[in-house]
């Protein structure tokens, strides 16, 4: 049996390490008829003609399709919910984003025109063959650019590409405490754009069936369920219950498989129209052309604080590029997660103004972290240089600008409600961790062989389970078979994170029950018919929550049939360590004996949600090397301690947090998306866009320091995300003290040698 808070190893991995998994892409090579996307080669122009005839005749062609056909068929567009205004008071446009593009392409990767063919290389020739003129017109991808005066525009109906402007927090109250601060410290930050890379390919397999009139779409998605919705609704135009998905295995998700994306519905619309199976897979550099991306922001920021370096307002205003159109999710990551801009301090007054902008790029949306992380990096840049400016050891002035655990539950100015925690505590046992005293000597060191010795100091605190006031329920449907194996069937999705295990885990802990008779089946929208899904850091949140509280209904009712079982009252039976029994006596029945003769009474459903967003919060210590003759820079030493809750297995958060600072150090490195003046990709394949390998990382030190929530019955917290919340300006912050020596006095990520290198020629 295992429990909470047991290190084990993941019962997922056994069948993923030996070649038994199950992916989209799995499935497509035998099915009826391959989809492929011919996409616009620019970023900007009119589509003047499209001529498919040469196309359509081609061997085994079964199809050529246009916007026109998808339009004939009422086939509908995607659309967004958020409801934002623009800045003369009125709704944001929220463009036309349909399968195919309509008389005008608006980036490089647009899909124009859909080819299916018998086989791949049938469906790929006969692309070929496909003739489109375009009439080129002016681009524009930088979202600062996007705003000045003589900038393209993306959209005839948001005049100056101005999609929305959103105000967090006072500004009169902001403003007023900055004309009388001592100190203001101000910068201009650039948060980079980058792509998720999964290591699987978006996929889909779609198909119809004329006797039941219902679609099913085989993809992997973290949200099946709102894949299902989405594509009834927006799409289809039928109910959900005549779309049936199924995510099975995922090869990485990120956030980006948390969007539904036309060539879902295209699948699903040829297989009607053509009475058979269709599939569509990206290639990778198809994939970096038409994934939603992530990040890409520019931040003016300000840091007010009194004579003894006391905060005492932040204000801040934020360029979010949006991308020509605006998917289901496309506004959120620069709007829902400002709040975690204020970070683990007491600042008082606080006031943020984001702009969303549209560019002739693909369209942006969460990305692992999804607002987080570019929050974090705002108030730790500044925190790290308000410290240099007044000549205050960075540790002392967050430990005294920090809010302690007497002031929490702890209403932020931005609006979040921190509700536990001790930040104090978790950074001296950080700085105790990475040896802070002993930089000193590391630094002559590094010196001694001709590098630059740099450390940087981030405190992260997120919102998980949220946003506030909008975290949803999820579901938790636990059966008993007559042999006393379990179903669990949830409504949350498992993307290589170890959900089952944990589900296991809580089971054990609750209930007794042997994990290897317990299967947990997601990812199938009959199988469970209602669900959430997993992003966020929701997961053990709410699913966790729905579990344990499906565990205690169990446990209340098999109290009830133990009593006639053992014939005794009800009030006089317990329930530990798997079993029933009489209070004072020997006399017991295990819970698997009881389902076995309880038949279906035990089984349970409950759909629940945890009581509010929780607030996972950690401290990163980063040193870094960098070489001043060739400007890399390499990652020396990492030490993170992070409170995420009641932690239900460490083996897997630490496993959680190597990843996350994986792809926040990658960020901050080496990734970025990068287009040319004309709006083209240049960094369009793995040999342009550069991912970090293993041997660019060091050894982590994690450490957790959990203080557990009251917010739902696990106390976890989550700890999806916190390992890139924090990476990010962990590792820039380490750049620029190894480079300040130098005069050096900012640099922006990524920090590829070329950019160092050429930062410190500059310098000099």
């Amino acid at each position: 049996m295992t429990k909470i808070g047991d290190a084990v190893p993941r019962y997922e991995d056994a069948r993923l390490l030996t070649g038994q998994g199950s992916y989209t892409d799995d499935k497509t090579d035998a099915l009826d008829a391959c989809l492929i996307v011919v996409r616009s080669p620019v970023a900007a122009a009119n589509l003047t003609s499209i001529d498919v005839d040469e196309a359509k005749n081609a061997p085994g062609v079964l199809g050529v399709f246009t916007r026109k056909d998808l339009d004939a068929d009422g086939i509908g567009t995607f659309t967004t919910a958020f409801p934002f205004k623009r800045p003369d008071g009125q709704d944001m446009h929220r463009p036309s984003f349909g399968l195919l593009a309509k008389e005008v392409v608006r980036y490089v990767g647009d899909p124009v025109v859909a080819v299916v063919a018998k086989t791949r290389s049938q469906a790929e020739d006969a692309a070929e063959l496909v003739i489109i003129n375009y009439d080129d017109e002016g681009a524009v991808t930088n979202g600062k650019a996007a705003l000045a005066d003589q900038a393209p525009q993306v959209w005839p109906e948001v005049p100056g590409n101005i999609a929305f402007v959103v105000e967090r927090g006072d500004k009169t109250e902001t403003d007023v405490a900055f004309s009388t601060a001592a100190h203001v410290t101000a910068l201009e930050l650039r948060i980079s754009r980058v792509t998720a890379n999964a290591i699987e390919p978006r996929a889909a397999i779609g198909s119809f069936s004329q006797e039941s009139g219902r679609y099913s779409l085989r993809t992997g998605t973290q949200t099946p369920h709102r894949m299902r919705d989405t594509l009834a609704k927006d799409i289809l135009n039928v109910p959900s219950n005549l779309v049936h998905v199924v995510s099975p295995d995922i090869g990485g998700a990120f956030g980006m498989k948390n969007n539904p994306f036309p060539e879902y519905g295209l699948v699903l619309w040829a297989a009607k129209k053509l009475g058979c199976q269709v599939s569509w897979r990206a290639s990778r550099i198809e994939s970096m052309q038409s994934d939603f991306q992530g990040r890409d922001n520019h931040v003016h920021a300000e840091l007010a604080m009194d004579a003894n370096g006391i905060f005492v307002a932040l204000r801040a205003r934020t360029i979010g590029n949006l991308g020509a159109y605006l998917g289901p999710l496309t506004p959120h990551p620069p709007t829902a997660n400002v709040g975690g801009m204020i970070g683990p301090y007491a600042i008082q007054a606080a006031h943020v103004e984001i702009t969303g902008a549209h560019t002739h790029t693909p369209p942006t949306a969460p990305y692992r972290g999804a607002g987080r992380p570019e929050a974090t990096y705002v108030i730790e840049r500044l925190v790290d240089a308000a410290a240099v400016q007044l000549g205050i050891d960075p540790v002392d002035l967050r430990r005294r600008n920090m809010l302690t655990p007497e002031q929490l539950p702890h209403t932020t100015p931005l609006g979040m409600v921190y509700d536990c925690g001790d930040f104090p505590a978790l950074l001296a046992k950080t700085i105790q961790s990475a040896d802070w005293d002993g930089f000193a000597m590391r630094r002559e060191g590094s010196e001694a062989r001709g590098l630059l010795r740099g450390r940087g100091l981030a405190y992260s605190i997120e919102i998980a389970g949220g946003p506030q006031g909008n975290h949803s329920p999820e579901v938790a449907d636990i059966r008993f078979d007559a042999d006393g194996a379990v179903t669990v069937r949830i409504g949350s999705k498992e993307m290589g994170t170890g959900h089952g295990t944990a589900y296991r885990q809580i089971l054990g802990d609750q209930l007794g029950l042997d994990p290897e008779r317990v299967r947990v089946l997601d990812g199938d929208t009959d199988i469970i018919t209602q669900g959430t899904g997993s992003f966020g850091s929701r997961t053990m949140i709410a699913a966790g929550t729905a579990v344990t509280r499906a565990g205690e209904v169990i446990i209340k009712v098999g109290k009830s049939i133990a009593a006639d079982a053992l014939e005794a009252a009800e009030i006089d039976i317990e329930f530990s360590r798997g079993a029933f029994r009489i209070v004072g006596t020997d006399r017991q029945i295990t819970l698997h004996d009881l389902a076995g003769t309880a038949g279906d009474k035990l089984n349970t459903r409950v759909s629940e949600k945890a009581e509010g967003p929780t607030y996972p919060n950690g401290c990163h210590v980063c040193e870094v090397e960098i070489d001043p003759e060739t400007g890399v820079t390499t990652l020396a030493r990492y030490v993170v301690v992070d409170d995420v809750g009641t932690v239900i297995n460490p083996m897997i958060v630490k496993g959680q947090l190597h990843g996350g600072i994986a792809q926040g150090a990658g960020q901050a490195l080496m990734e970025q998306i990068v287009f040319d003046s004309n709006g083209q990709l240049i960094t369009g394949s793995l040999l342009d866009y550069c991912l970090p390998r293993a041997d660019d990382m060091p050894n982590f030190d994690i450490e957790t320091y959990p203080i557990p929530t009251t917010l739902n019955p696990l106390g976890v917290k989550g700890a999806g995300e916190a390992g890139t919340v924090g990476a990010l300006p962990a590792v820039i912050i380490a750049a620029l003290n190894a480079l300040r020596p130098l005069g050096v006095k900012d640099i922006d990520m990524p920090l590829t040698s070329e950019r160092v290198w050429r930062t410190i020629q500059e310098s000099n």
